[in-house]
C-alpha cells in the first residue's frame, strides 16, 4: 500500500509541475520555483517508490502479487534485483525510475539555460505524468495485494504444516482433472488467518520464482540498459517539442545532439547486449533471429542514427548562414518526434499482448485498460509532436538559400539517413505484420536489408572524401582511388579465403573493407589533432567490423545434428567427439553432458546442459560454446535418453535409428553442432563502435561548452 501512495501522489506532483511549468512559459516567473518544488518531490516519490520495491522483494513479501508472481528465496542476490523489471508491472517502473533519473540531471542542465527550462520541463513532466500512470493501482502497479481479487494458488506455495488446519479447508479446491489442490487466496481467507493468529508471510511461503531463461547474468545488465536507451530518447523529443513551442529553431540542435547520440549508443548497446544473451545463454544458435520484440527497439535506433547525420547538416549549415534554422530542419524535428514514438510503439507491442503468438519473448495480454491506455499514450505524443510540425510548418520551411551541390558532404549524409530509415521502414513493415493477423520469414528482413547494407557501407566511405556544399569531381575520383584499390586487393584475398562467391556477399564484403580502408586513412589523417576528433571514424570501423562479422559468420556456418551414444566417437565437421556421460550440477537440479572434443590442434570438453524446470516443468537447454577468435564451436544440446532407467531424467525426444550398432546403447546424446565463423567481429564492432560514440559525445558536449562561454562573454561585454 506504500508503494501506491507514493505512486499516486508522485502523479499528482507530475501534473502540478506540468501545470506550473507551462504558467512560467507564459509569463508567470513567480511560479517557476513552485514548479522545481514539485518535480523534485514526485522525483522524491518516484524513487521511494522503486525503493520501497526493492525491499518487498528482498524481504521475499509475497503478499505481493508481483513479488510472488516473478521472486522466490532460492534466487542469488543479483538475480533477485532483477525481478525488479521481469514482469510488465516492473518494467515500467524501471522505465518511470530511470527517466526520472535522467529528468533530476535535464532540470539542472535547463535551468542554466536562458529561458529553456520551463517549456522544456513541462513537456519532459507531461512524459513523466504518462509514465506514472501506468504503475498507478487503475493500471499496472506492482503493489497490488495477492488478494486484491479472487487469485487460484497451487498449494506447494503454502505453509505445508499449514494445510490440514480444520478452517482451511473452505478455501481449498482440487482439479478432478488433475487432481491438483490450490488455495483460493481471498480478503475472506486473510481474516481468517488473522483470526488463528497466522501471519500472512508464514502462510505464503514460496514465490513462483524467476523464468529458467531470465536465471542468468545478462538478465542484470540487458534490459536497465535497454530501458536507459528508452528513458534518454525522450530527450531529443522534448528539446524538439519545446523547439516547436518556442517557435525558434537554431539553437536545439547543438543542445540535443549530445543527448542524441548517448541515446543511440545506449540503445543500440542495450539491443547487442540482448543478442550476445541470446547467442551465449538461449541456445538460439546466433545473435538475432529477427524476433518481434528485438525488432522493436531495433527501430528506433535506426531512426536515432539517422537522425544524428542528419543534425548534423543543419548544425553546419548554420555556420554558413547564421540568420536561418539551417538545413533539414523540419527533417530533424520529424526523426526526434519519430524516435520517441517509435519507443511508444516497441512498448505498445511487446507489451499490449499482440505478439505473444509472433515472439519468444512478448508479454501477454495486460487487459483491455492497459491497451487502451498505451494507444492514448501514443496518440497524445503523435498530436503533440507531429501536429505541432504541421503548425509551424512554414517556421519550418525558412532553410539557407545556398543549396549545395550533388557532390557535397550534405547529400552523402542524407543519402545514409535515407537509407537508414529504408531499413526502418523494412523492419517495421515485418514487425507490424501480426497486427493485421500474419508475420514474415526471416528472409524478408534479411534479402531487404542486404541491399541497404551494401549501399550504406559505400556512403560512409565516399561521404568522408566529399566536401561540405560542394566537391570538384576529379579531385573527387583521384582521392578516391588508393582506398579503392587497396579495398579491390583485400576484398578478392578475403573472398579467396572465405570462399564466397554470391553477387550481393561480394559487393557487401566489398563495402566494409572500402568502409574500414577509408575510415582508417582519415584517423591517421586526424590523429595528432586529439581523440575528440577520432570518434566518429571509430564508430564506423567499428559498425563495418560488425557487419563483417554478421556476414561472415551468417554465409559460412556449417551445422549437423548427430546422436552421440555414451563412450562412442564420431566425427563431426572434422571434430572428433564422445559424450562420456552427464553429470549433475547446482545440487543435483540441472544436468552438464560431458562432450570430450578433439581436432588436429586443440582438445576439450564441452558441457552443454540440460534440465527440467519446475517453473513450467518444461526441459531447458543451455549450450556450450568454445570461443576463438577466427571461429566457435556451438554445442546445442536437443534430447537425452538413458534407457536403463526406468526415469530419465531429461527424456529423448526425437531418437533417429541407428543402423552401426546391432542393439541401442544405454545412453544417448543428442546434440546440435555448429561452427560459427568470425562471430567475434560482431560483438569486437559493437565494442568499437560503442567507443567511438562515447568520444562524439565528449566532442559535441565540448563544442557546446565552448560556445556557451562565447555567449556569456558576449554578454558581458555589452552589459560593460
Amino acid at each position: 500500500m506504500f508503494g501506491n501512495v507514493f505512486i499516486i501522489l508522485a502523479f499528482i506532483a507530475a501534473v502540478i509541475s506540468v501545470v506550473k511549468y507551462y504558467q512560467v512559459s507564459k509569463g508567470n516567473e513567480s511560479a517557476l520555483t513552485f514548479a522545481r518544488y514539485c518535480f523534485h518531490i514526485m522525483s522524491a516519490l518516484v524513487i521511494s517508490a522503486s525503493l520501497f520495491f526493492l525491499y518487498i522483494i528482498a524481504t521475499h513479501q509475497y503478499q505481493y502479487n508481483y513479488v510472488f508472481n516473478y521472486s522466490n528465496s532460492d534466487l542469488s542476490t543479483g538475480l533477485l534485483i532483477s525481478t525488479f523489471y521481469a514482469g510488465q508491472e516492473g518494467s515500467f517502473m524501471l522505465w518511470l525510475l530511470l527517466a526520472v533519473v535522467v529528468g533530476i540531471f535535464l532540470q539542472s542542465y535547463t535551468s542554466k539555460k536562458e529561458n529553456l527550462e520551463p517549456v522544456f520541463m513541462m513537456i519532459y513532466s507531461l512524459v513523466l505524468v504518462f509514465l506514472i500512470a501506468m504503475v498507478t493501482p487503475f493500471f499496472k502497479s506492482p503493489f497490488n495485494i495477492i488478494w486484491s481479487q479472487s487469485n487460484y494458488i497451487d498449494v506447494k506455495y503454502i505453509n505445508q504444516s499449514l494445510l490440514n488446519l480444520p478452517f482451511l479447508q473452505n478455501y481449498i479446491f482440487t482439479d478432478s482433472k488433475t487432481n491438483q489442490s490450490f488455495v483460493q487466496m481471498s480478503k475472506d481467507l486473510v481474516d481468517a488467518l488473522k483470526s488463528n493468529g497466522i501471519a500472512i508471510g508464514d502462510f505464503l511461503v514460496k514465490g513462483k520464482g524467476l523464468n529458467p531463461l531470465l536465471q542468468n547474468f545478462w538478465m542484470e545488465v540487458h534490459p536497465p540498459i535497454l530501458f536507459l536507451g528508452f528513458a534518454l530518447s525522450i530527450v531529443p523529443f522534448t528539446f524538439a517539442v519545446s523547439a516547436l513551442i518556442k517557435n525558434k529553431f537554431d539553437q536545439w540542435i547543438k543542445l540535443a545532439l549530445p543527448w542524441t547520440v548517448a541515446a543511440s549508443l545506449i540503445l543500440g548497446l542495450g539491443l547487442m547486449i540482448g543478442g550476445y544473451w541470446a547467442y551465449g545463454v538461449l541456445g538460439w544458435g546466433g545473435f538475432w533471429g529477427w524476433d518481434p520484440v528485438e525488432n522493436a527497439s531495433l527501430i528506433p535506433w535506426l531512426v536515432s542514427v539517422a537522425l544524428i547525420h542528419t543534425m548534423l547538416i543543419q548544425k553546419h549549415s548554420q555556420n554558413v548562414d547564421k540568420d536561418k534554422i539551417g538545413r533539414f530542419a523540419k527533417t530533424n524535428i520529424v526523426l526526434a518526434v519519430l524516435t520517441f514514438l517509435l519507443v511508444l510503439y516497441s512498448t505498445f507491442l511487446t507489451r499490449s499482448g499482440i505478439l505473444s503468438k509472433a515472439s519468444v519473448h512478448s508479454f501477454e495480454d495486460p487487459g483491455a485498460a492497459v491497451y487502451a491506455f498505451l494507444i492514448l499514450f501514443i496518440l497524445t505524443f503523435t498530436f503533440i509532436g507531429l501536429g505541432g510540425v504541421y503548425y509551424r510548418r512554414r517556421s519550418l520551411a525558412g532553410h539557407i538559400n545556398i543549396k549545395e551541390k550533388f557532390l557535397s558532404r550534405e547529400n552523402g549524409l542524407l543519402y545514409g539517413s535515407l537509407f537508414l530509415i529504408a531499413s526502418a521502414l523494412v523492419v517495421f513493415v515485418g514487425t507490424s505484420a501480426p497486427l493485421i493477423g500474419e508475420s514474415v520469414e526471416t528472409s524478408f528482413y534479411n534479402r531487404m536489408n542486404l541491399q541497404l547494407a551494401v549501399i550504406m557501407g559505400l556512403l560512409i566511405g565516399l561521404s568522408l572524401f566529399l566536401r561540405w556544399r560542394e566537391t570538384d569531381g576529379s579531385n573527387f575520383v583521384k582521392s578516391l582511388l588508393p582506398s579503392i584499390l587497396i579495398s579491390i586487393i583485400v576484398s578478392v584475398t578475403v573472398l579467396i579465403m572465405l570462399g564466397i562467391n554470391n553477387l550481393l556477399y561480394v559487393l557487401l564484403l566489398f563495402s566494409i573493407v572500402f568502409t574500414i580502408a577509408v575510415n582508417v586513412q582519415k584517423l591517421i589523417s586526424v590523429f595528432g589533432s586529439g581523440y575528440h576528433f577520432w570518434g566518429g571514424h571509430i564508430a564506423h570501423i567499428g559498425f563495418a567490423l560488425f557487419l563483417f562479422g554478421v556476414l561472415a559468420s551468417s554465409t559460412l556456418s556449417k551445422s549437423k545434428q548427430i546422436d552421440l551414444p555414451l563412450d562412442v566417437k564420431a566425427n563431426v565437421l572434422n571434430y572428433d567427439l564422445t559424450f562420456t556421460g552427464a553429470k549433475p550440477i547446482e545440487g543435483e537440479n540441472k544436468y552438464a553432458f560431458n562432450i570430450n572434443v578433439n581436432s588436429k590442434n586443440n582438445a576439450f570438453t564441452a558441457s552443454p546442459i540440460m534440465f527440467i524446470s519446475d517453473f513450467n516443468n518444461d526441459i531447458m537447454r543451455e549450450p556450450y560454446i568454445y570461443v576463438g577468435f577466427t571461429k566457435d564451436l556451438y554445442f546445442s544440446p536437443l534430447s537425452y535418453v538413458d534407457s536403463s532407467e526406468k526415469n530419465a531424467k531429461v527424456e529423448h525426444t526425437a531418437l533417429k535409428e541407428n543402423n552401426n550398432t546391432a542393439a541401442p546403447p544405454s545412453e544417448i546424446l543428442t546434440v546440435e553442432v555448429s561452427t560459427k565463423p568470425f562471430i567475434s567481429f560482431v560483438w569486437i564492432g559493437v565494442f568499437i563502435m560503442s567507443a567511438g560514440l562515447i568520444l562524439v559525445i565528449l566532442r559535441r558536449n565540448r563544442e557546446n561548452k565552448i560556445l556557451n562561454n562565447v555567449s556569456t562573454n558576449k554578454i558581458i561585454e555589452v552589459g560593460s
